[in-house]
């Protein structure tokens, strides 16, 4: 998580911390997931002088990580995940397309709703390892 938020360079990324998880997951692509989350964030912010921030908990057969982001929000969210939709001047329409066909890759979802400041919040649901609540690969934490 940190290391994602450390790519974005032109805002500071919160992160705060939440339990040690350790998910089945490749990692490279949950980590493609974020930077597009991330990125979305930061260009909402970069208007509004707002922040973005990334946490994560688990429940006892999920981990649930959020990007919330301070911005301005996203009008017109029917189509968002549609392919080539984009609200974005200059923008592909691929981004969070691509970031919800990595989340169903991996048993979870990606949803969106309007975060308590008016911006945007994203949420990743992952499935934890029914056995033991751990699996292998992809570790988020703050390490």
């Amino acid at each position: 998580m940190r290391r994602v938020a450390g790519l974005e360079t032109r805002i500071a990324v919160a992160v705060e911390p939440g339990p040690d998880v350790t998910i089945l997951a490749d990692r490279d692509q949950l980590e493609q997931l974020l930077i597009n989350l991330v990125r979305n964030g930061a260009d909402a912010v970069l208007e509004t002088g707002g922040g973005v921030t990334l946490s994560w908990s688990a429940t006892h057969d999920a981990v649930d990580i959020s990007v919330i982001d301070e911005g301005g929000g996203i009008s017109g969210t029917a189509n968002l995940f549609v392919p080539f939709f984009t609200t974005k001047a200059g923008g592909t329409g691929i981004g969070l397309t691509l970031a919800r066909q990595i989340a169903l890759a991996h048993g979870g979802r990606l949803d969106h709703a309007q975060s308590a400041t008016g911006g945007a919040t994203f949420r990743l649901s992952l499935p934890l390892d029914r056995g033991n609540g751990r699996a292998t690969h992809a570790q988020l934490g703050v390490r």
